[in-house]
């Protein structure tokens, strides 16, 4: 895996610092190995985190956890 721009947080910074947004075609089941296992419930873990978003009417793996019931 490629090195990159860890913040205060951890997460990967692009070369500006700005937070890097998750590609459209991450698993499901990926994300529940970063997320934990009750990361979208009812789901396959073969769909890609696009369909979710375009499921859900939200605009960005983050939009989706903030608005998530």
């Amino acid at each position: 895996m490629a090195h990159c721009n860890d913040g205060l947080d951890d997460r990967c910074r692009d070369e500006n610092g700005t937070i890097r947004r998750k590609r459209g075609d991450t698993r499901i089941d990926t994300l529940r190995e970063e997320d934990g296992d009750n990361f979208a419930p009812g789901r396959r873990g073969d769909m890609h985190l696009d369909t979710l978003l375009e499921e859900t009417g939200a605009d960005s793996l983050r939009d989706y956890l903030r608005n998530k019931k």
